[in-house]
Formats: C-alpha cells, structure tokens, sequence
C-alpha cells in the first residue's frame, strides 16, 4: 500500500502545505456530499481512476477486494489488479472492456464525503454520460497524455458545461507513459484552457497522474517523479469544492399528484425542485395563476413547519383551487417564465437525430406538452465555435434551438435552477427519448409590423384568430390580389424578418 500523504511529501518535497491549510480552514467534515462525473473519451482511464480513488481511500470492502482479485484473472506488471472492475459490472461491460452505463459510487474522505459517477466516452452512448452529468456538482475530464484532446473529450466538456457544471478538474493520465514530460502536460493544460473559455468554465484544476499508479490521485507521486508538480492531488482538489445549492431562488413544487383520501383533506404532492416554503407563505399556481396561502405541510409521518428542495412534501392550500399534476405550485414573489416560445440548448441522442418541424413531446418535470424544435446553430467541436443556419441535428451534435408551444410552458433557465429548466424529447411515434436540453432564455411572443421601404410594403405578424379577422373585412377583400399571405409560426416569422431586414 502507498505510504500516507504527509511520508510522501517529506520524501519527495512535494509543496502541499498551501492545500492543506486551505482544508484546515474549511473545519469539520461537510455532510453534503460532492457528486462528480468522470468523462472523456474511450480508454483514458476514467473507471481504472474511480477504482483507485475507492481502494486508496479504502471504500473497497473485503468480499469485494477478494472478489477483485478474482476477477482479474491475476495481477499486472505493478502488483496491482484490475481497477476498473470495480465500476464495470455489466457482462458486456467486462468481455468489451468499455463503460456502457453510469455506475454510482460513495466514498469519503476525514473532511467529506463524495458520490462518482463513472460515464462511458463511446459516442454511441453519450446520453448516458449526459444523464450522470445532469446531477454533478464537479467533472473530472480525463485526457490521455500520449493524444491530448480529442473530439469526444470537447464533447463531454461542452455538455457539462450546458448541464451547469462550472468546475473542472483536468485529469492529464497516464503521464507516467511519456515520460512524466511537463511540457506535453501544459499543453494539454492551455488547449483545454483555451476551448474551455468559449464554454464559460473558469474555475479549472489540471492535475498530471497515473491512475493505475496511483500517482496525484490520493496521495502525491513519489520517487521524485514529477518534481515540477507542486499543486493538489485528486483527492485534496475534490475536498475544496462547493456544492451547488438548490435553495436559492424561487420556491418551486411541480405536482405530481392530487391527494384526496377524504372529503375533509386535499393536498397536492410532489417533490420540491427549489427554494423554501413554510405555513403561511402565499403561492401561485401556474399556469392559471391562482393566488393561495399554504396552510399546512404534510409528509408520510408527520407535519412540517417547512420544506426545501429534495423535500417530497404534499401542500395543504387555505382555499379551494383548480390544481392538477403538471401544474407548478411557486413563490409568489419569484416566478418561473411562462410563454409559447423559449430559447435553449439541444444534445441529440439518437441515430434520426432531430427533425425541423416535427412536433414531439416535452417533458419537464411533471409536465408534458407538444412543442415544435427549429435548429439555430451547431457547434463545432473542433473549434468550438457555433456554425449559424443549422437545418438538422444529427446524433450526438449540439445545438442552439427554439421551442414552439401550443400551450403556456413553464420554465427557469437552467442557469437558476437545474430540476425547472431541464427538460428531454419524446418522439411521438416510437416512444423512444430522442434529445435532452437545458431552457437558456424565454423568447417574446412575436408581433409587429415591419416596413419594406422598397416596394412600400407593410410585413403584418398577427396572431391567427386577428388575421383571419381582418382578411375577413370589405376593405381587405377588395385587395385581396395585391396581397401575399403566409401562414408560418412565430420561430419562422422572426426569421423570415431578419432576412427581409438584410434585404433592404
């Protein structure tokens, strides 16, 4: 077994005392738990990492480590078995030697403890790796040191990003395989850097190691191999960072369920997705708007005197209202977004990819409804940049896109609340979850009149049951030869003005 941190770092004068203050700060042992990816792409290490995190902080139990062994059909060149059988329990997982699904696991450290989950780099299932993504509060990007970036390390970085993970920390492994070379390590640190910036993440921890040594992962690297190295280990970066919270902000409860077990007694049950609420506060329903007060909060045992988010809770209102499950129960002070139309981001997750036009099904929350996607732009994963006039949304690509309604939609921006601004695609015909997106701003229900100053023509955008109205009166049917009429959603209205502006 590696010799404890402080042995470490006497015998190789590995710098740690600046993180070790920094910890003894922190005081007692956070009971929140840090969630956290690991992603990247194919082979850079991510489960043989988390299984060296789990045996160096001895989370492996006996029966396990027996069973390890076992397992790995006998030990590599170090002594050492086969970490990542810790995490790859599928039958097809071990013949393939590959991820295919998220694996959970706890560990903890004397200040905290962690929840990781291990996510697949195969492109074919980057919404597995999306789905761990949507609930971490870190990522640990892995890049393998032999080939720096690639495509699919862009990938994972970028959807973490748009789930609202704003720390990183860049794992460099397998250093130990070119040499512990620093300089392929701070290239690789100033690529991601550089790409990362497009993506707004600004807090980046790059970190060299070896996972199947061990080396920066728990404790430092000994024998003087990286010497140039003096910043934390995996272990003590993991051990500084902040949990995201889900109390600030609105009080949000989408309903899930009506309860009526007696005339006497109406609640309405659900999980709460932000914010706080006690007896007394008023709320609003959406999308009716109905004002109450909440009069009571009930759990399976017992009545509370509040409720926070992750709190499964049902509400007792003061008044009689209409409430049914899809609608959101919120602070009356601090309102979602309600609209026909919303701006957001896209990650397509299968093969058809997404089709223009096609209505699907939208589900966010507790709450379905059938909307219609338009592409805006792609980005380009190589640059990093947003490719403009997107026309479909192949695979695995990500997007800019606008959402079409038929009905009052709900939502926060992803931004301010993750359970609220979320939401995935249902294909109508198969069933099958084709897309998942974040919401990123509420777009105005669009209306206007437009002057084309060249031919002197007048662009109307009316609502439906307006401009049926007004092609109905004498003084329009008169002329009605000179007029052009389209019938086109308020997506295709906005652009069809901006192509007319840039015509003039």
């Amino acid at each position: 077994m590696t010799a404890p941190a402080s042995t470490i770092a006497a015998s190789t004068g590995a710098t740690i005392l600046p993180f070790a203050e920094s910890l003894a700060k922190a005081g007692a042992r956070d009971m929140r738990p840090l969630r956290l990816i690991t992603c990247g792409s194919v082979d850079d290490g991510k489960s043989t990492l988390i299984g060296r995190l789990l045996w160096d902080t001895k989370a492996v139990k006996e029966d396990q480590a027996v069973t390890l062994a076992r397992d790995s059909g006998g030990q590599n060149d170090l002594g050492l078995p086969d970490f990542a059988l810790l995490l790859d329990g599928l039958q097809a997982e071990r013949e393939q030697g590959i991820t295919i699904d998220v694996a959970y696991r706890y560990f903890a450290t004397d200040r905290r403890s962690f929840i990781v989950a291990d996510t697949p780099g195969h492109e074919q299932y980057t919404r597995n790796m999306a789905t761990g993504a949507s609930t971490a509060d870190l990522a640990v990007l892995l890049a393998d040191a032999r080939v720096g970036l690639l495509e699919q390390t862009r990938r994972h970085a970028t959807i973490a990003a748009l789930m609202g993970i704003r720390q990183f920390v860049l794992a460099v492994n397998k250093i130990d395989l070119v040499g512990y070379d620093k300089a392929i390590f701070e290239q690789i640190s100033h690529d991601f850097r550089q790409f990362a910036q497009g993506l707004g993440i600004r807090q980046i921890t790059a970190i060299p190691m070896s996972a199947l040594k061990g080396e920066n992962v728990v404790f430092p690297a000994g024998n003087g191999a990286m010497p140039w190295y003096d910043g934390p280990t995996l272990v003590e970066a993991l051990e500084l960072a902040t949990v995201r919270s889900a109390q600030a902000g609105g009080f949000r409860l989408p309903v899930q369920r009506v309860s009526r077990p007696g005339e006497s007694f109406r609640g309405y049950q659900g999980t709460v997705s932000g914010g706080a609420v006690r007896p007394g506060d008023s709320v609003a329903i959406l999308p009716s708007g109905t004002v109450a007060n909440v009069k009571q909060i009930v759990t399976f045992d017992l009545v509370r005197n509040a409720a926070v988010a992750g709190d499964a809770v049902t509400l007792v209102l003061d008044r009689q209202v209409d409430v049914s499950r899809g609608d959101m129960i919120v602070s009356i002070d601090v309102q979602p977004m309600t609209g026909l139309h919303f701006d957001g981001h896209l990650v397509a997750l299968q093969p058809g990819g997404i089709e223009p036009g096609k209505r699907y099904w939208l589900k966010s929350g507790t709450r379905r409804q059938r909307v219609m996607i338009e592409p805006v732009s792609q980005l380009e994963l190589s640059t990093g940049n947003w490719l403009p006039h997107a026309s479909t949304l192949a695979m695995n690509a990500i997007g800019k896109v606008r959402l079409s309604f038929q009905e009052q939609a709900i939502f926060d921006t992803y931004e301010q609340n993750r359970s609220t601004g979320a939401f995935i695609l249902i294909d109508p015909d198969t069933l099958n979850t084709v897309a998942g997106g974040m919401i990123t701003a509420k777009r105005e229900d669009f209306g206007g009149i437009e002057i084309h100053r060249d031919g002197e023509r007048v662009i109307l955008s009316l609502p439906a049951d307006l401009a049926e109205q007004l092609m109905a009166t004498d003084i329009f049917l008169k002329r009605r030869n000179e007029t052009e009429i389209r019938r086109v959603t308020a997506a295709q209205a906005v652009e069809f003005f901006s192509d007319a502006a840039s015509d003039i």
